[in-house]
């Protein structure tokens, strides 16, 4: 039977799925876009004061909840950053932008499951709740509410949220399960192309150049230490040694050694960094790793292969990694659709 996870709590298989997504009745578009043109002109009037960041087909996001969105994440920012106002100005920028179309994108779907007159069972947004406190809190809801509390979030807030995920995972997955399972030949072929990923046992040596994406110079952006890296990387594929040039430009704690390390196993290594190494030949030069707080060229100097598990052992991931790749696909092209069909205004930060 095909399942659909839809929330850390919750699976629901199709009949169930079908059940949810009970689609009675739905509005006339044209009347639908009339009444949000409507709602948006008047609430454009109010947007500054009232703090919204966007109107998505009538609903409001507020800048509030950008900002509960991005707060751990802000927090690191603004710390890593605290000496460069300026670039903390613009990566905030970035980081409210990014989760801003993130939850116009929730607020698309969510608009969807209500114009198709969808509806989700209370009990199913209960047992997911009593399910994490059993699990993380041993049963005790007053020390799940305390928890809330502390974090500034009512009880009826989280469950308002946790409602809205298990909707937006709900029409997604309705999407990804349209998807015909892979091909014994896509299987197949994804297990040669990609067989360096099941190989075990193998044994690398690296040389290193990183280059932080925060310099703590002021005029220092992550966009220009990764043009750095990036020309760093230029002058080694024209010959210049490896070695020197990261005694010059690395900043890691193997710059003095020329960046090389010794020899490593897969599990020793971060794995964005041993997915790119492994995939080497001696003496090449990776691209330009994009890996959190830095940018981080590789050298492969020298590599010892292991032994690839075999094709029926890794079968029921590469089956669930090609699916994932198509889910993808449909989920994009019908969140490009839904963003087409909808009126969406955004309103200034400041």
């Amino acid at each position: 039977m095909f399942y659909l996870l839809l929330a850390p709590r919750l699976v629901v298989n199709r009949r169930s799925l079908k059940a949810m997504l009970d689609f009675s009745h739905s509005m006339p578009r044209f009347l639908f876009l009339i009444l949000t043109l409507l709602t948006i002109s008047q609430i454009s009037v109010r947007a500054e004061s009232n703090g919204i960041a966007a109107v998505v087909n009538g609903n409001v996001v507020t800048k509030s909840e950008v900002r509960d969105a991005v707060n751990a994440q802000e927090q690191i920012l603004r710390f890593q950053l605290q000496s460069n106002p300026d670039t903390l100005a613009r990566e905030l920028a970035k980081l409210r932008a990014t989760a801003l179309d993130s939850l116009i994108d929730r607020e698309l779907v969510l608009a969807e499951f209500k114009r198709l007159g969808a509806q989700i069972k209370s009990q199913w947004v209960d047992d997911d709740i009593n399910g994490i406190i059993r699990d993380s809190f041993k049963g005790d809801r007053d020390a799940f509410v305390r928890e809330l509390a502390g974090s500034g979030m009512t009880l009826k807030k989280f469950r308002a949220l946790r409602e809205k995920m298990m909707i937006v995972q709900a029409m997604r997955g309705k999407q990804a399960a349209q998807q015909a399972p892979a091909t014994p030949k896509e299987v197949e072929d994804f297990y040669n192309k990609n067989i360096d990923q099941w190989r075990e046992g193998g044994m690398i040596k690296i040389s290193t150049i990183t280059i932080p994406r925060y310099s703590g110079e002021a005029s220092a952006t992550p966009e220009s230490q990764r043009k750095i890296a990036n020309e760093i990387r230029g002058k080694l594929l024209k010959g210049a040694d490896f070695a020197t040039t990261a005694k010059t430009y690395s900043q890691d704690s193997h710059a003095e050694d020329g960046g090389a390390w010794d020899w490593m196993a897969k599990d020793q290594m971060k794995p964005s960094i041993a997915s790119v190494a492994f995939l080497l030949k001696t003496g090449a030069i990776s691209e330009v790793i994009d890996d959190e707080a830095a940018y981080i060229i590789i050298s492969c100097d020298a590599i010892k292969h292991g032994t690839a598990k075999p094709l029926k052992e890794v079968r029921p991931d590469i089956e669930r990694a090609i699916q994932a790749e198509k889910s993808k696909v449909v989920i994009d092209k019908w969140m490009e659709g839904l963003r087409k069909r909808s009126v969406i205004k955004k309103f200034g930060w400041n």
